[in-house]
């Protein structure tokens, strides 16, 4: 029988206790709340800063007049690398993800991935349809039907284009929150977290390596280790040290490098004038891990600088909107400004579309998250197969800091 999670007693600050787990499987032993990973939020937000950079001064466009990397010669070779800020944005998802469906049950997990996720992308997608369409046509071709099936994103589900390109992560963190809304209906426990995080990249590297495409999409392609690994980093941090998860940690570092250094090679000698150099992307492949290390289990994980928590709630709206717009300001100003004034008004605008998008979503996001908790326990509660309802699991209203690194 599953292992399902009740609420704990007041005295053990909010914390989710398990029930008696299955016979021969260890339970994740729940701790008390600690306080947010402030450096989290730092980390979430020089990654999206580096793609906006590696966006606007690296890759290949035609805004600026001529090659990118051409108009910033001296940087261009640096920003070139923040390409693989999508990488690192994976194992922070794996790290925080975990983190917070961690004693919760399905209906809690699905409307807060849900709540979080939608409201700022619909707005992002509209905002960035109307510039396409309407304003901007010459920046892409996109159709009115394109841009309505981007709206599920499910787009690449359904053989559509991006309206962005940049909306290819949230395909690749969909498939990852299905997995874990399947492992939390299954019944976390320890054991269970390190036997996932052994086999899922395990079995997803033999599937891209037989061609068997279906098996591969389902479990997240080549990223797969990237997201394991931010797991196990989190079950290092919430339990101690231990060997078997840093064997694992090792086993995923190591397919992860194998997986993302010959795929950034292709891209970056395809989409930039520079030829970036292997030991350099297996460094930083490496360094996404390393670093998400450093936040969860050093002293850094203390940290308390509170002005980080505004940067790391703009990071998903600024890396949603920024590419389109920006790069219709720098098309706008290229020809008639110093090349560091048309960048600096090209952030300057991404940041603050970002920051509207950030307003919005707090007021909408909260909203619609205890709606869908509600209708899915009403859901729930009628599909047992007795008809009884289950026990009343949901988190209280004030929840303990470290859960709104997300």
């Amino acid at each position: 029988m599953a292992t399902t999670f009740r609420p704990a007693a007041p005295a053990a600050l909010q914390e989710r206790v398990p029930a008696p787990p299955p016979a021969g499987s260890r339970p994740a032993r729940p701790r008390p709340a600690r306080p947010r990973l402030y450096a989290l939020d730092g980390l979430r937000f020089l990654a999206a800063a580096g793609v906006v950079l590696y966006h606007f001064t690296a890759r290949w466009s035609q805004v600026w007049g001529e090659e990118p990397g051409r108009v910033f010669p001296e940087s261009g070779p640096v920003v070139t690398y923040a390409a693989l800020g999508p990488e690192l944005f994976f194992v922070i998802s794996g790290f925080v993800i975990l983190m917070t469906a961690w004693g919760r049950d399905v209906p809690h997990v699905v409307a807060s991935r849900v709540a979080r996720l939608f409201p700022s992308y619909w707005i992002a997608v509209a905002a960035t349809s109307v510039l396409l369409l309407v304003i901007w046509p010459a920046g892409k071709d996109i159709t009115v039907w394109e841009a309505l099936v981007n709206l599920t994103m499910l787009q690449e589900l359904f053989g559509v284009r991006h309206v962005d390109g940049v909306y290819w992560t949230l395909w690749a963190e969909l498939r990852f929150y299905l997995l874990i809304v399947l492992l939390v209906a299954w019944g976390m426990t320890r054991r269970r977290i390190l036997w996932f995080c052994a086999l899922w990249p395990l079995v997803a590297q033999l599937a891209l390596e037989l061609g068997w495409s279906h098996v591969s999409t389902a479990l997240v392609d080549s990223y797969a280790p990237l997201f394991a690994g931010g797991m196990l980093l989190y079950l290092l941090h919430r339990e101690g040290h231990a060997k078997a998860p840093w064997l694992l940690l090792g086993l995923n570092v190591a397919l992860a490098v194998h997986n993302v250094v010959p795929r950034q090679m292709h891209s970056l000698s395809t989409n930039t004038v520079f030829t970036p150099d292997p030991w350099v992307l297996g460094a930083l492949v490496l360094g996404c891990f390393a670093a998400v290390g450093a936040v969860g289990l050093t002293r850094l994980q203390h940290l308390r600088w509170s002005w980080l928590a505004p940067l790391g709630a703009m990071t998903y709206p600024v890396y949603l909107i920024h590419e389109y717009w920006g790069w219709w300001v720098i098309d706008s100003l290229a020809a008639h400004a110093n090349r560091w004034v048309v960048l600096a008004a090209a952030c300057g605008v991404a940041l603050a579309l970002a920051w509207g998008i950030h307003q919005a979503e707090k007021r909408i996001g909260p909203r619609m998250r205890r709606r869908l908790e509600r209708g899915l326990e009403r859901w729930s509660r009628t599909a047992e197969p007795d008809g009884s309802a289950r026990p009343d699991v949901r988190a209280p209203k004030a929840q303990p800091a470290l859960a709104r690194n997300v």
